[in-house]
C-alpha cells in the first residue's frame, strides 16, 4: 500500500509540473497562435511522464554503500563461504538445519549487513542476504519465496531491517505455516501475525529514524509472547554498516557491540524455536 501511495504521489507532482510547463509554453505561444487543447494535453503528458522516468531513475541511482568492515565480512574464511547466487549472496557456515534470508533497508547496499550474515553463519545459521531491485525491498517483498520453496532447510527464519522489516510483513503473514521465525530490526509489522510464530522485535534506543509511534500501535499484531529488544545506546544506522544515516541519533555504543546484541537476540529466537 505504501508504495503504491509514492508512486501516485509522485506521479501527481509530476503532472502538476508538467501542466505548469505546458501553461508556461502556452502564453509564450500567444503571439504565434493559441495551442489546440488536444496539443495541450499531449505536452502535459509527454512532460509529466519524462519528468517522472528521470526523477525516479536519479532518485534510485542514489544510495548508501557498505562500509570497509562489511566488505572484509564479504570474503570467505574457515568457518563461512561467502557466494554471489541468483537472489544475493549466500553465506554457508557449518549448520545444516536452520537458515534465515535478510532484507536490507530502503536505498542500502544490502552488503551493508555482511558482518550479521557472516557472524550468524559462523554460528551455525547460515544466511541469505538479498539483493533488491533498486535497493528497495517494497520492489519484491515476495522475494524470500525463492528460497523458501526450495526446500532445503528443516527451519526457515525470515528478518529485515527498517523498510526491509517492514516488507516482510506480507509474506510471514501469508506464508507463517513455511516459517519457523521472523525477526523485525527497527521495523514493526502493518499484518496480523500468527501466535504460533516466533517472533523477535529488535530495536536501538538511539535510534531517531524509526517511528516508535507506529512500533507501539502495531504491537498488536504480533503473537502474544513476542520477543521485545532494546539495544541500549545502539542506533539505527548501526544495525548494517553503511555510514550515519539522516535524522538518526548518535550511538553510544560500538557498532560491534550492536550486532554482538543483536546476533545475540536472534541466536536466542532461534534456539527457541527449533
Amino acid at each position: 500500500m505504501i508504495p503504491v501511495l509514492i508512486s501516485v504521489g509522485a506521479a501527481i507532482i509530476c503532472i502538476v509540473i508538467a501542466f505548469i510547463f505546458m501553461k508556461i509554453v502556452t502564453r509564450k505561444r500567444k503571439k504565434e497562435g493559441k495551442l489546440t487543447k488536444k496539443r495541450q494535453v499531449f505536452i502535459t503528458c509527454v512532460s509529466a511522464l519524462l519528468l517522472y522516468v528521470v526523477s525516479g531513475s536519479i532518485y534510485f541511482s542514489i544510495y548508501t554503500h557498505a562500509g570497509e568492515k562489511a566488505l572484509q565480512y564479504m570474503q570467505s574464511d574457515d568457518a563461512v563461504k561467502v557466494s554471489e547466487v541468483d537472489t544475493g549472496y549466500f553465506f554457508d557456515g557449518p549448520g545444516t538445519e536452520n537458515v534465515l534470508i535478510f532484507y536490507p533497508g530502503a536505498k542500502v547496499d544490502e552488503k551493508a549487513y555482511a558482518q550479521l550474515m557472516h557472524e550468524l553463519a559462523a554460528d551455525g545459521t547460515d544466511c541469505y542476504l538479498l539483493s533488491m531491485p533498486l535497493h528497495m525491498a517494497f520492489m519484491a517483498p515476495g522475494k524470500a519465496g525463492r528460497v523458501v520453496d526450495k526446500g532445503e532447510y528443516e527451519n526457515y527464519y525470515i528478518a529485515g531491517h527498517s523498510l526491509g522489516g517492514a516488507m516482510i510483513a506480507g509474506y510471514v503473514a501469508d506464508n507463517a505455516d513455511k516459517l519457523a521465525g521472523a525477526i523485525f530490526l527497527a521495523a514493526y509489522s502493518i499484518r496480523r501475525l500468527p501466535d504460533s510464530l516466533s517472533v523477535a522485535v529488535i530495536n536501538a534506543s538511539n535510534d531517531g529514524v524509526v517511528e516508535w509511534d507506529a512500533i507501539k500501535k502495531n504491537e498488536k499484531n504480533l503473537p502474544k509472547d513476542a520477543m521485545q529488544v532494546v539495544i541500549e545506546g545502539g542506533n539505527h544506522s548501526q544495525f548494517g554498516d553503511y555510514g550515519f544515516q539522516k535524522g538518526d541519533n548518535e550511538a553510544t555504543i560500538s557498532a560491534d557491540e550492536q550486532i554482538r546484541q543483536t546476533k545475540e537476540a536472534i541466536d536466542s529466537l532461534i534456539k527457541q524455536a527449533s
